[in-house]
């Protein structure tokens, strides 16, 4: 499947990628639109191709996936939280996606047309107003 977003539609929106950066963008995009292929598809979204409006947002959210994996630091993956110190002053920074993964916010959810959905029941009454359940 050809992906949603390019390398240069990362860069445009981020920052400048090295050589290795491109190639892991690359990957990532691709991985980021099959997920995304795969929600729609199972929503039951068309993904139209002369629907400029839907393909700019479809770029975005890929880009927006890719670029929290990829700010998670090579050296620092799988940790969520760490701390320095020296002498009396210290600091702390909490990793809000440790471990790289692709995930799409409830707002790029929305943007896409991906509600939520919700199962619910009525139970039926049977007979007159005189009936008790």
């Amino acid at each position: 499947m050809e992906p949603f977003a390019t390398p240069d539609d990362l860069q445009d929106r981020w920052r400048t990628l090295d050589k290795a950066e491109e190639t892991r963008a690359t990957v990532l995009l691709g991985d980021a639109s099959a997920l995304v292929a795969g929600e729609l598809v199972r929503a039951g979204v068309v993904v139209d191709p002369s629907d400029e409006v839907q393909a700019a947002n479809l770029r975005s959210v890929c880009c927006s996936m890719v670029r929290r994996s990829m700010d998670v630091p090579d050296d620092m993956a799988g940790v969520s939280q760490c701390s320095q110190t020296a002498g009396p002053y210290s600091g702390s920074a909490s990793f809000a996606n440790p471990h790289a993964d692709l995930y799409m916010t409830s707002s790029e959810r929305r943007r896409l047309g991906l509600k939520r959905m919700r199962a619910g029941s009525l139970r039926p009454r049977i007979g007159g107003a005189d009936d008790t359940w």
